[in-house]
């Protein structure tokens, strides 16, 4: 990823569009396009838009009803998926479209709550769906669909795995042991699902009930990192080729806790925000490299790392850049980008050919980098 290796003294903002409502889905930018949830202003429909990257203008719209009251907006949560010219589209009351990236046109829709005859968790649908071969596996939650797999071309039903309600983190794909297997979270454990057949090969349930499970873990080789904020960091590790976890967490580091903010791995080395502090942690053993204590990491913020530096973006609109580094905490450099009333940024953003498209409440905007 080309984090740069400084910033600007001021924004050089290339565009702004106006929103009619607020971001939370995280933004997907490819083939000179970007992909964002909007609302509209009287909150009862979702609408998806298609901008061109370099000048911000609207290509296509998606817009279908999408009533009903929730914490923290109604808009959608989970960032658009995209491949080989198809975008998948999850809303947060369930609503799941394949459109054409080029033109926005349905190939085809589902309902993650009626059609798996599950209930939409208190915060909404957020998980990103996950693409794997020609599968797109998602969450509904449902006791006879807690996972389910469908044809990505079709959308027909290829496996249904019962199990819990949902949870909120995406599902990431990884090889443990060369067993290929989905891994994410329902409401109250975390496990690995058989990519071809959907059978659950394990499961962990943490002492300490009530996590979330928001941040996005990470596959490390054959360990799995995951944080959350009652069970703090953990790394995992694996036997019986994959198909096992050993429920003892080889690592734990108990001060990063987030509830919201996903760590992020550079060149064997996690990053993560918690606490008003970013904290750097060998990746192997989960043993504090340094720690680095700022208000601006309070609260809520998105990390991208790449090109030896870590890349935050608070919720107040502000840039940071760290030194990626083993030895000491370095601050580079910090940008305040967006200011306003409207400037609360919960979307993840963009990084792309050197231009960062960041959501706030009531625009999206393109930040020009060196």
């Amino acid at each position: 990823v080309h984090v740069p290796e400084k910033l600007d003294n001021k924004p050089r903002l290339a565009w702004t569009q106006k929103t009619t409502g607020p971001g939370l889905s995280g933004l997907a930018v490819t083939d000179g396009r970007v992909l964002l949830a909007d609302k509209s202003a009287d909150k009862k429909n979702d609408i998806w838009r298609c901008l061109n990257a370099k000048t911000g203008k609207e290509l296509w719209t998606l817009k279908y009803a999408a009533p009903g009251a929730m914490p923290y907006t109604n808009s959608p949560r989970a960032t658009p998926a995209v491949h080989d010219g198809m975008v998948y589209l999850l809303g947060a009351f369930g609503d799941l479209h394949c459109v054409a990236l080029d033109t926005g046109k349905v190939l085809w829709k589902k309902h993650l709550m009626k059609d798996f005859n599950a209930k939409c968790p208190k915060w909404g649908m957020t998980a990103t769906p996950l693409i794997v071969d020609d599968k797109l596996i998602v969450n509904p939650g449902g006791e006879k669909a807690s996972v389910v797999a469908l044809d990505r071309i079709s959308g027909k039903v290829i496996w249904k795995a019962p199990g819990q309600q949902a949870a909120y983190a995406p599902f990431i794909y990884a090889n443990f042991g060369g067993k290929r297997q989905a891994v994410g979270y329902d409401a109250t454990s975390r496990g690995g699902w058989e990519i071809a057949t959907g059978k659950r090969i394990w499961s962990i349930t943490p002492p300490e009930k009530g996590d979330f499970n928001v941040p996005t873990p990470i596959a490390i080789r054959d360990r799995l990192l995951v944080a959350t904020e009652n069970n703090s960091t953990r790394l995992y590790e694996f036997a019986n080729k994959g198909k096992a976890v050993r429920k003892k967490p080889k690592a734990k580091f108990a001060d990063l806790a987030p509830d919201m903010i996903s760590p992020v791995m550079y060149n064997q080395m996690i990053f993560g925000c918690h606490d008003s502090h970013l904290y750097c942690l060998d990746a192997n053993s989960l043993k504090l490299l340094w720690k680095g204590r700022d208000q601006a990491y309070y609260g809520f913020a998105t990390l991208i790392a790449g090109n030896g530096r870590v890349m935050i973006m608070t919720i107040e609109g502000e840039l940071l850049l760290v030194r990626a580094d083993k030895k000491k905490y370095e601050l580079i450099s910090r940008l305040q980008v967006l200011t306003g009333e409207e400037t609360e940024v919960w979307s993840h953003p963009a990084l792309v050919d050197g231009r960062l498209y960041i959501r706030d409440k009531a625009s999206i905007s393109c930040l020009l980098l060196k």
